[in-house]
Parts: C-alpha cells; structure tokens; sequence
C-alpha cells in the first residue's frame, strides 16, 4: 500500500495529477487491448485442441516420405485447459452474483484505482528525483565547506581580461589570475575581492560593505531619545535642527534663497553636556539614513586600513543619501597636526587628510550631513574648523539655574517623589554640574530608596545623591589628583 500523501503536498499532487492525466489513460488503453488479445490467443489454442480432438489426431506419426506429424498430447492440454477453466470459476463465482451494471461500477472503480496507483507511481518518482537533486546539493555544500577558506584582498589594477594586480592584508602586492566567471565590471580599483590561499587566484569579488564594519543603524536600532527627554538646551536644539534637519527636508527654500546649506555641524563642551544625546535625538527624529562612528574605530593595526574606513563611511553615506554621519571623539583622529616621528602618528594624520578630502572634495554632496563632538575642541586641526567643512559650532556649557530645574524636571518625571522634596533646593545650590551628574543624582536617589524598599524617594535621600556625586570630601579631592 502507498503511504498516504501529505495535506501540504496536494497542490503539487493535483497538478501532477492533471498533467499525467492523458498519459495515464493512454497506457490504460493499452493495458486493456493487451488482455483482449491474451484472451483471443487462449480461445484460438483451445478451439485448436478441439478440432483436433474431433479429426482424431493423437501422437507423431510417420509420413510415408519420412516426414514429423505434430502430435499432441492431449492429456497435458487437458490438464492444463481444466486448471485453467478451475481458476477462471473461482474468479468469477464471486461476479456471477452481479448485475450488468454492478459490474460495469466495479469495472470502472478498479480502472480509476489503477488510474490511481499509476499517478502516484509518477508522482513518488517524482519527488525521488527532487529528494536525488537536494541530496546532490547538500554534498556540494558540505564540500565547499570542507573547502580551502579564501583569502581577503584588495583589488588594485586590472592587467588584462585574465590578469590583475592584487593587494592581500599582509601588505604585499601580487600578479594573479583572475577566473573567468568574474563579471569584469565589478573589478574596480579598492575593491574587496576573495583570493585562493594556494595560488592566490581571484575567485570573487566581495560587495562593497562585506569587509566594513561600518553599518548603518537600521531602523529598529534608532534611539528612542526625543528632543522632549532632553531637559534645556534650547538653543543647541534650534541650531541642529537649522544645520541638519531643515536642509535635508526643505531643500528647496535655500535654492529660492540662494545659499548653500551647511555640511557638518560641531558639538563641542564639557563631558556629561549632552552631546551624544542631542545626536541621539536627531537619529530619532529624522528619517534620513544615520550613520553612528566612533573616531578611535579609524585607527587600525594595517596601514591604509584607516583611510579606506573613512572613505567606506562617505561612500555608504552617498548610497543612501539623504544621510547624517556622526563622528563621536573625533579629538582621536583630527588633533592639529605635527612633525610625525613614529608610522602611528602618520597613519592617523593620513586619516585626517581623508576626512578633509570626503568633506569638501571634489565628490561632495549636500545630501551628505556630518555631525561631529568632541570635549577638546581646542586641539583640532584648523583646516576641519574651517567654514565649508564644520560650518555651524555649537557649544554646550555647563547648566545654569534654569538649565538645571528643566534637566531635574525631565530626570524625575517618572519617578514617586515624596512630599518634603524641593527640587528648587537644588536648582539653586551654587555648584557647577553637568547635565549627566544631575542625571546620576536622580538615580542614586532611587537606588536609596530601593535599598531601604520604599516606594518614594525622599528628600533625604537626594541629599544622599546630591553629596555622593557633588560634594567630595578633602580625602576624595587628593585621591583623584593623584
């Protein structure tokens, strides 16, 4: 019996069973004519061992020209015509039973279950020969994973249609190969491509962000940080928002004016200011493709890995432009520059003469926002400062009173204050704090209350933050000069 065919299969069964549907009748057909001539060659043998019973012909006899006579053995055709006919009664004693019509139905069920059969036959055949075509393909990948890992390089010059020079990661230049399968068009100067460890042949080409750890952030990765989580710095908001939001969206109204727009945008102030967290916000609101980099990621162990990086960062930017990048520490690769004595030194200047290129280039793009911060502005390079590649400066001070009262309003919006806490007390308090010590007074505040398992922070409990992040005793002072 065949096993039944599974329900998520039926619609490739039907289709089957509609394309074999005349081949299945066909051979039918055949079937059917092939017992009718068995059935004729069984009649005309016995209708010949009657009449030959009736002419009264037994064994061979001898011609009187020495020639055989056929004999025939009319016990064994008997035997054989009387097994035959006891067969056929026991077949058809069940039939005799039936009307015509009975077994016209039966006849036609039997047909469309062999009709049946048939199908399923082709169709088990059928999918033996996809089952043969996987198993074929799974051995090819174990294989090519068994395989010689390839080797990553640099493309550098083609040749010829055959030839090329490459560049592999440990410096050294080399004539290889290149396998013909290789669309030619993709073979450009800088371009990642896959290398034979043995030969060093060129048996593909990578795309173009395969070797980059430059990523864009996707949009499920966005910061959920509003302009609204972030306490003051109106000022700083209005300005962003004027250099970097407003000409990606309303492009238009610096045509009609007659202006360029600017191109990258500085953030510069003490730590703990807002920086990152203004960018953050930016990321949020806008739409345009964000791209977040670290400087100190430019700064890699081979030489020329830091140029390329940079030039991975524009080039991704350019792709999916409109797009903002944002350099955090950017101090780490773009201080003034020097008589270099040592190859680092020279690496990370070589970097900076990258950016500036990619910033106000030949291939610059208004479509194309940089965003920068630091907190030593005073040791970068002048030639980033300069108008045309950081056109807007954007300080962030320390907070005044108003500052501070909106920030503790933001940082204790969701939090169960008690009675007795006066955040104007704070406000008003003379010590200079950043925004992110305000941020950790908050929270060293829960941390109190949570200690003692109380449901409402209070007073005392600021108090406790307040002194454990602002006020430091003699002792505390000398241990951080040390």
């Amino acid at each position: 019996m065949f096993r039944k065919i599974p329900r998520d299969r039926s619609i490739q069964f039907f289709l089957f069973f509609s394309l074999r549907a005349q081949a299945s009748l066909n051979r039918k057909r055949k079937v059917k004519n092939k017992n009718i001539k068995q059935k004729n060659s069984v009649q005309q043998e016995v209708l010949f061992i009657h009449n030959m019973d009736e002419l009264g012909l037994g064994k061979k006899k001898q011609s009187p020209g020495g020639a055989d006579q056929m004999e025939v053995d009319e016990g064994g055709v008997q035997a054989q015509t009387t097994e035959q006919q006891d067969e056929l009664s026991v077949l058809l004693k069940p039939l005799q039973a039936l009307s015509e019509q009975d077994l016209y139905k039966k006849l036609k069920h039997i047909e469309s279950e062999l009709e049946f059969h048939d199908i399923q036959e082709e169709y088990v055949k059928y999918e033996q020969k996809n089952l043969k075509r996987e198993l074929l393909r799974a051995k090819e990948e174990v294989k090519r994973i068994k395989s010689v890992p390839l080797v990553i390089g640099q493309f550098l010059e083609m040749i010829d249609q055959n030839t090329g020079i490459i560049s592999s990661t440990t410096g050294s230049s080399s004539h290889v190969r290149i396998l013909s399968t290789i669309d030619r068009e993709l073979l450009k100067p800088n371009a990642s491509v896959a290398l034979h460890r043995h030969s060093s042949a060129l048996v593909e080409v990578l795309p173009p962000e395969a070797d980059s750890s430059i990523q864009l952030v996707g949009a499920n990765e966005r910061p959920d940080v509003s302009y609204a989580d972030i306490g003051g710095l109106d000022i700083q908001k209005q300005e962003i928002r004027e250099a970097v939001e407003l000409p990606l969206t309303h492009f238009g109204l610096y045509e009609q004016i007659g202006i360029d727009p600017p191109r990258g945008v500085l953030l510069y102030g003490p730590p703990g200011t807002g920086k990152t967290m203004l960018a953050k916000a930016v990321a949020h609101h806008t739409t345009a493709a964000f791209i977040r980099v670290v400087g100190s990621e430019f700064v890699q162990k081979y030489l020329g890995e830091g140029p390329r990086m940079v030039r991975d960062v524009f080039r991704l930017a350019r792709e999916n432009a409109p797009a903002i990048v944002f350099i955090d520490e950017v101090d780490s690769i773009a201080t003034k520059r020097f008589d270099a004595q040592t190859g680092a030194d020279r690496e990370v200047q070589r970097i900076l003469l990258e950016l500036l290129t990619q910033m106000d280039g030949f291939e610059q793009t208004t479509n194309v926002k940089v965003i920068m911060a630091t907190n030593r502005w005073d040791t970068l390079d002048p030639a980033l400062l300069r108008p045309g590649r950081l056109d807007r400066k954007i300080e962030f001070p320390l907070p005044d009173r108003r500052q501070k009262r909106l920030v503790f309003q933001v940082c204790t919006s969701k939090m169960n204050l008690a009675e007795d806490v006066d955040l104007e007390d704070y406000v008003s308090r003379p010590d200079k704090i950043s925004c992110a010590e305000i941020s950790a007074i908050c929270q060293e505040a829960g941390m109190q209350a949570v200690r003692k398992n109380r449901y409402v922070v209070t007073a005392k409990d600021f108090e406790k933050g307040y002194k454990t992040h602002v006020r430091k005793t003699d002792g505390d002072h000398e241990y951080l000069l040390r």
